[in-house]
């Protein structure tokens, strides 16, 4: 598999999404975790994801301590400006924070530079030139190679571009999740900037193995933020577009998950010079090695185009997150345009 850019970065195509050994769909076990993160590395994936919120700050420790003695052999990304207290989330992107931040993701990390730091979330409260300038100091300082941004609009990225050079913009993107098609896609191709696509497998629902909220516990990601689309009777709604999927999947000698990162891999045409990078997430080694297969999958423009018109957002029921969680979200300002 060829490598994809992040700026002046080299990383493998599909990379991995370290959130779900910490929280978000419950902690795996970190024994596990460390042997998971290891074997990542030894199949191919040479990028790793992280964030001071995840598992509040736990996910940082444990990449940093499974993977701290192979540091030059992976792209290292981690977030900062979102934390958790109390079973809140803390939008803070004034400067201050973000230094305090990103000292302490150093040593978490055991690292002495984080190749892309993003800002996880835009702080309404401060102008994102501010956040970007302070994430600028830190390259200048040589505790950062790249800055990254998280779910933010057209407008926000151009406003922090403008301020200082972003790497990668990262945000939802899938079959069922189409926010970057509104103009943040196109953005990052006229900017040259990697998008970085979290979510990729829908949270679990385009592998087939997802179930609905009744199933899940109370601080599943998908029985609170993401709860619209796993309501029972949406869900099982949404669920008949699995049939057809898993048929194509069967056809190709893939799984629903390889195919739906297939897809992705194949977004946009060559032509259009985007450098798209996909980081599904997992706790479990099997789907981990079961994700790096896509890697080796083809796609014609038919299958593409099929994928394409069976699931996208006029055919799935519900939005990806609840009405708050959605107005809050600078990446939905995009539709609104």
């Amino acid at each position: 598999m060829t490598s994809r850019s992040v700026g002046s970065l080299a990383v493998s195509a599909i990379g991995l999404g370290c959130m779900n050994m910490s929280s978000g769909y419950g902690r795996g076990d970190d024994h596990v975790s460390r042997r998971l993160l290891n074997e990542a590395l030894d199949v191919g994936y040479t990028f790793f994801d992280t964030a001071t919120l995840y598992g509040g700050g736990h996910n940082e420790t444990l990449v940093g301590t499974a993977l701290g003695s192979r540091r030059s052999e992976f792209v290292l990304a981690s977030k900062c400006g979102l934390s958790q207290a109390n079973g809140k989330s803390i939008v803070d992107g004034r400067p201050e924070t973000l230094r305090i931040q990103g000292e302490k993701s150093l040593k978490r990390l055991k690292t002495e530079v984080i190749d892309l730091y993003y800002l996880h979330r835009v702080d309404p409260g401060v102008p994102v030139e501010d956040s970007v300038g302070e994430l600028g100091r830190m390259v200048t300082d040589g505790k950062v190679r790249e800055i990254g941004l998280s779910e933010v609009s057209v407008d926000t990225l151009t406003r922090a571009h403008n301020t200082h050079p972003i790497a990668a913009v990262q945000s939802e993107f899938s079959l069922w999740s189409r926010t970057p098609e509104f103009g943040i896609l196109e953005a990052c191709r006229k900017l040259e900037i990697a998008f970085v696509a979290f979510s990729p497998l829908g949270r679990q629902f385009l592998t087939g193995k997802a179930v609905d909220v009744s199933h899940l516990s109370p601080d599943d990601i998908r029985a609170t933020a993401a709860r619209p689309r796993f309501e029972p009777d949406v869900f099982a709604k949404n669920t008949k577009l699995l049939t057809p999927f898993g048929e194509i999947a069967k056809s190709l000698g893939l799984t629903m998950a390889q195919l739906s990162l297939a897809w992705l891999l194949a977004y946009p045409k060559a032509s259009n010079n985007l450098s798209l990078i996909a980081i599904p997430g997992t706790k479990h080694i099997e789907y981990m090695n079961e994700n790096w297969g896509a890697v080796a999958a083809t796609m014609s423009s038919e299958v593409f185009d099929t994928l394409d018109n069976l699931i996208n957002e006029k055919t799935v029921e519900g939005n990806r997150y609840s009405d708050a969680r959605m107005i809050d979200t600078d990446s939905e300002r995009d539709r609104l345009r």
